[in-house]
């Protein structure tokens, strides 16, 4: 079993920390900074390693120590307006030009050879993405763990929003950390959840109902949809392409924020040259959004296998080896991607991101007319439908899901919102039945590896302006024990695209393609059957929206309108999944 490294004794490394380094920033407001020195800073200066975070810098005190005994100086800069940093705090749009100063600082302190690297994941990797569009010059290398894209999977996915924002926002208020209130039991937040789902109250007005008004969180609300407020905060496809730095990648295959690494991942190496792209690895380990920096074992009701335990720490130290000091390439890195095959406790590789999945397969959807219950799904066959449409009815003044969600953990959530979720528990869909379709393949006649992306062409209709829909995609096995594969959504309006706002217009049926799944990697088991979910969204984890055409956000529920939902599945209207196969079937 692969063994994580081990937090060294700094008296023992020789670590010296230096607290309250103060960096200054072009508009004269400084940084605040803890320096970790190795034992031999003063004979050769060496690549300096910094991370950029809102948490406050003593939450990374442990990996600082860690690379600065390995001889790496090694920074732990608190963001502008957070910690004891000056300045006032503007999540995630602040950093590009801040990121870039600390980095053109630290080249020319004197413990510091000019080569500077970043180290960090979640906010801290997209820190590094934003720094890196900025392209200061002794930027020598990044690797962004878990990395939000903004605008894609937060503050919002395809344009729908979540209450955890107001939780987030929560977190980083004022300059020191409310951890404890973030971590409070699950149930604390859960309960409000729930009770603001309940009071049919406009999500605008979340943050009051709270009790933590945020003129952040009004701001991010009134921009709705993907458009230039959100393109800012990203690097351009000239950014991308301008991009030459050697990169790594690291996601997980239930990490809320696979997305937008994801994403970054994918732009960069569609706009960049080739000679670029040969410098982008990728790694996409079992792990949710923690274990993208700590791997563990068991999460999310799943074990992993020990060797997803990939000792991450170690990865860095080997990759800032070989891009900054000239060592060999991390041998774990055989190809440009590594994935795990969950189910297989085996890393495998491919060339691109395209080649994890060796071909598709289509699964029609079908039914009787009765897909609404776990007794009577429908089915996923080789052929187009013949049977009628299904259809489910959604009225969003029904609200007793909520007092179910406030003590079920929540497999199906887009954005995982505590460590307890389980990806095992088929607890919302059992609540949910008659207001959900439900569609069940035959049983797999041997074990099969599912790599990459699944995609689902449904023809819909419904009979007002707008409606979300939620489509996940899970694996049952021959007890009939549950896990959720992966899960995308849609809200109508944005049918055409996330930048394209459109209300329905007709109760015809139309094709929905979702087409944002998260990136999947399991071997299925001979006898196992794949379940297609497709329902409304209502739950206390989302935006609620009321149907009635008007802004989301500003919709009560004196403006519910119920929906019905129709779904078809015949030889004109051929709603079908397709099923991504990996390189090892058989």
């Amino acid at each position: 079993m692969p063994e994580i490294s081990a937090i060294p004794d700094p008296q023992r490394a020789g670590v010296r920390m230096q607290w309250g380094v103060r960096i200054c920033l072009r508009d004269g407001i400084h940084l605040n900074a803890t320096l970790y020195l190795p034992r031999h800073h003063h004979a050769t200066p060496a690549p300096a390693i910094f991370t950029l975070t809102p948490y406050t810098g003593q939450a990374f005190h442990d990996r600082a120590l860690y690379f600065a005994a390995h001889g790496y100086p090694f920074l732990t800069v608190d963001v502008r307006g957070r910690g004891n940093s000056e300045g006032a705090f503007r999540p995630l749009i602040q950093e590009a030009q801040d990121g870039y100063d600390v980095v053109e600082w630290l080249a020319l302190q004197p413990y510091c050879n000019g080569q500077v690297a970043m180290w960090g994941g979640s906010y801290a990797g997209y820190d590094q993405w934003a720094t890196a569009k900025e392209r200061p010059p002794h930027l020598a290398t990044i690797v962004p763990a878990a990395s939000a894209y903004v605008g894609i999977d937060f503050p919002m996915r395809n344009n729908i929003s979540f209450p955890y924002l107001m939780q987030w926002l929560t977190l980083v208020a004022g300059r020191t950390l409310q951890d404890r209130i973030f971590w409070s039991n699950d149930r604390f937040w859960r309960d409000r959840y729930r009770r603001w789902l309940e009071s049919g109250e406009p999500f605008k007005e979340l943050d009051t109902f709270l009790g933590n008004p945020s003129p952040i969180f009004r701001e991010w609300i009134a921009h709705p949809y993907l458009d230039t407020y959100w393109d800012r905060y990203n690097p351009t496809a000239d950014e991308y392409a301008m991009l030459s730095l050697p990169i790594l990648t690291i996601t997980g295959t239930y990490d809320a924020d696979q997305p937008g690494a994801l994403a970054h991942y994918c732009a960069h190496l569609t706009h960049s040259s080739e000679e670029s792209r040969a410098r982008h690895y990728l790694v996409i380990g079992p792990w949710d959004h923690a274990g993208t920096r700590t791997p563990q074992l068991e999460f999310c009701g799943i074990n992993a296998g020990p060797e997803s335990l990939l000792d991450l720490d170690k990865l860095h130290l080997e990759w800032y080896a070989w891009t900054l000091q000239g060592a060999p390439k991390p041998k774990f890195l055989k190809k440009p991607v590594a994935y795990y095959v969950l189910g297989t406790n085996k890393w495998r590789y491919a060339d691109t991101l395209r080649k994890v999945t060796a071909e598709y397969r289509r699964f029609y959807l079908d039914s009787t007319g009765c897909a609404s219950a776990v007794v009577s799904a429908g089915t996923l066959g080789d052929e187009p439908g013949s049977g009628p449409s299904d259809h489910y009815v959604y009225d969003p003044r029904d609200v007793r899901i909520a007092e179910a969600e406030a003590t079920l953990t929540d497999p199906l959530a887009l954005r995982p919102t505590f460590p307890t979720d389980n990806v095992r528990d088929q607890g919302h869909v059992l609540a949910n039945e008659g207001h959900q379709l439900l569609y069940h393949s035959a049983p797999f006649g041997h074990d099969a590896e599912i790599s990459g992306y699944f995609r689902l062409s449904a023809w819909i209709a419904i009979d007002q302006p707008d409606t979300d829909f939620r489509a996940s995609v899970y694996e049952i096995d021959l007890n009939g024990g549950s896990v959720l594969l992966t899960t995308d959504c849609i809200r109508a309006r944005y049918r055409e695209g996330l930048r394209k706002p459109q209300l329905i217009g007709t109760t015809d049926s139309l094709r929905y393609d979702f087409e944002r799944f998260t990136f999947v990697s399991r071997q299925i088991r001979k006898g196992s059957r794949l379940r297609l979910l497709i329902g409304p969204i209502n739950s206390i984890y989302f935006e609620k929206n009321y149907n009635s055409g008007g802004i989301v956000a500003e919709e009560t529920i004196n403006d519910a309108r119920s929906v019905t939902v129709r779904l078809f599945h015949d030889k004109t209207y051929p709603s079908v999944l397709e099923v991504p196969f990996g390189q090892s079937e058989g």
